[in-house]
């Protein structure tokens, strides 16, 4: 899931955009179901599907970081990899929206990245270097607006760190090496940035994964095997199915009540988490 939906550094703004707004938003039950699936099942598919739907959330959130000189592509680039690592904590049963769980991933990500890519010499290692890197600037002009004046004592009260903090990070930031989109030639469209390592995943990790995927998969076509087959048909029919049957649909079928299904529901998956681990060791 680490290489998903990436926008590559070629692509433009505009068409990246018209690509994700291509994907529907999901309601509160959709979302359910497929963070559901890919908590207890390790769906690929519907995480593929939760993290295509809110890639746009992404981009609004990047959009608000634009006035510190890197591109936009790569603040989203960021931002998605920590709505991916968002997911893999995500736990649906809490009741929150997926999105609202993973903005502090978002936004950690893209702070952590303009951070280091700010200057070649740390910045930022401390909370009150981080929260002065990000509100100095903002607080400065608030202030000015505010009383006409803008001094380090002012600026560290509203902000709750020291005076001298105040000045060692307004020295930091007015002596930053140069702008990472500066052009090492002019006219080339050849940036500071792209003398940068890449750091993303090579082939041969992306054909790890795929297979790692694929033998997935297979292991859960294969606990599902173990289920007695009304597990399996209600296994089915509640995460599988798209959309999936309610409670008291299955339990209608059945002639049983709502509660028994919820039971054997339960004990099915539990089953299927053991199976799944066994295989897995």
């Amino acid at each position: 899931m680490s290489t998903l939906y990436l926008p590559a550094v070629t692509d433009t703004l505009d068409l990246y955009i018209a690509q994700i707004k291509k994907f529907d938003l999901l309601s509160r039950e959709e979302e359910y179901r497929l963070a559901t699936a890919y908590r207890n099942l390790g769906d690929r598919q519907s995480a593929q599907s939760l993290i295509c739907a809110n890639l746009r959330f992404v981009v609004k959130i990047a959009h608000e970081y634009r006035g510190y000189g890197l591109r936009i592509l790569d603040l989203i680039q960021e931002g998605n990899i920590g709505m991916m690592m968002a997911l893999r904590k995500f736990d649906p049963e809490r009741g929150l929206k997926f999105i609202t769980y993973a903005v502090w991933w978002i936004r950690a990500y893209i702070n952590n990245f303009i951070m280091k890519s700010w200057s070649l010499v740390k910045i930022g290692t401390t909370q009150a270097q981080k929260k002065l890197f990000f509100k100095l600037n903002q607080t400065r002009r608030a202030l000015r607006r505010l009383s006409g004046r803008e001094d380090s004592q002012d600026i560290a009260n509203e902000l709750a760190v020291r005076d001298d903090e105040v000045e060692e990070m307004a020295l930091r930031m007015a002596a930053r090496d140069a702008s990472l989109s500066l052009e090492l030639t002019e006219g080339s469209g050849y940036t500071l940035l792209d003398s940068l390592a890449d750091e993303r995943d090579n082939q041969e990790q992306l054909l790890l994964e795929h297979e790692e995927t694929r033998i997935l998969s297979t292991q859960v076509k294969k606990a599902l095997a173990v289920l007695k087959d009304r597990e399996r048909h209600i296994v089915q029919q509640r995460i599988l199915c798209d959309p999936p049957q309610t409670l008291q649909e299955l339990a209608d079928h059945y002639g049983i009540s709502r509660e028994r299904i919820r039971q054997i529901e339960k004990s099915a998956l539990e089953k299927l988490k053991g199976q799944l681990i066994v295989t897995h060791n």
